[in-house]
């Protein structure tokens, strides 16, 4: 009894001290030692994967607590966000960069600096999990702890970069998936073109029961489910401020139509814009609508028939305008309550 009570707490204790720390960020091989690191959100201890802990300031960079500087990158830099077990890093150190056990997926996002990464601010750039029985833990350790990334087409600024490690080793038990995450302040210097116009807030972007958190890494599967949204799925489309759209009127066609009647219903889509000629108003009228939480700049729609230009609105719950693009872009929908012509 006293024998398997001490091999218990001996493997508790084993658990508890395999962990990881960020601690270095290089671009294209150097080294900028800590300048700009926040480090690691809990210190070396994990954040469990509870309702609680999951939506706690834990998951926000170090809980908002700022570092000294920040490092300069432009879009295609190779970033490399370097993790060790310890803080400093002890040589002989069987577990570094992190223990063996601890399989899991590695993600990298990404948030402009002055959101401090509350609310819908983060963009996932980079995910690995596990592809042909290699978890991105097996290529982290051989790799050194070093995640490389390349810096996206990003608008020039100041952002905050997330880098994340689930841990699955405990992950078939809900609320017991480990995670660590430790946050760098880069500065971009060029001028790309993707912005963030709405994207995860990772106080919520996780739940206990999510498949690739409440994950039983030891039932012989083959396929993981990344958790969390799609790399990119928040970016803005085109340019950082796009183009004034041109006016829906002036689509081309043969010969002028009759105006259509008014009617209730969905309306049809038709390469036929409307004659300029006033109608009754019906339930169709033009509304401009500004999301709340989008980030999107809405352009004025065009009326329930005809074409839309580009960069204008074509779908969304609630839209009653013309579906239908001008040529050379397409309808696509960006959430539930907006699709843009792009």
């Amino acid at each position: 009894m006293k024998t398997t009570t001490f091999l218990a707490l001996a493997a508790v204790g084993k658990l508890a001290a395999a962990h990881a720390t960020f601690q270095e960020m290089l671009v294209n091989g150097k080294s900028f030692g800590n300048t700009g690191v926040r480090g690691t959100s809990n210190q070396n201890n994990p954040i469990y994967s509870t309702a609680a802990e999951l939506a706690s300031d834990m998951m926000i960079c170090k809980g908002g607590v700022k570092a000294t500087g920040s490092v300069s990158v432009a879009s295609g830099d190779k970033l490399t966000l370097q993790w060790h077990h310890n803080n400093p890093m002890s040589s002989g150190d069987g577990d570094e960069p992190i223990a063996a056990s601890h399989e899991g997926p590695i993600i990298v996002w990404v948030a402009k600096a002055e959101t401090e990464g509350k609310g819908n601010a983060w963009v996932k750039i980079q995910e690995e999990g596990l592809s042909g029985g290699k978890w991105a833990i097996d290529n982290f350790r051989a790799n050194g702890g070093k995640i490389d990334v390349t810096v996206p087409d990003l608008a020039a600024g100041d952002y905050l970069i997330r880098s994340e490690i689930i841990a699955l080793h405990e992950g078939n038990r809900m609320g017991a998936a480990q995670f660590y995450n430790g946050c760098g302040q880069i500065k971009v210097t060029s001028s790309g073109t993707k912005s963030i116009t709405k994207g995860a807030n990772i106080q919520s972007v996780y739940t206990p029961t999510d498949a690739g958190v409440f994950y039983d890494m030891y039932a012989g599967k083959t396929t993981y489910p990344i958790p969390g949204p799609k790399v990119g799925e928040g970016f803005g489309a085109g340019a950082v401020v796009p183009a004034p759209a041109p006016a829906p009127t002036k689509a081309v066609t043969s010969a002028p139509p009759a105006a259509p009647k008014p009617t209730s219903t969905k309306a049809a889509v038709s390469t036929k814009p409307a004659a300029p000629a006033p109608a009754k108003p019906t339930t169709l009228a033009t509304v401009v609508k500004t999301t709340s939480a989008g980030g999107y700049a809405t352009p004025t729609k065009a009326a329930g028939t005809g074409t839309v230009a580009k960069y204008g609105q074509c779908g969304g719950k609630g839209y009653t305008g013309a579906t239908s693009c001008v040529s050379g872009s397409t309808c696509k929908v960006q959430n539930d309550w907006y699709s843009q012509c792009s």
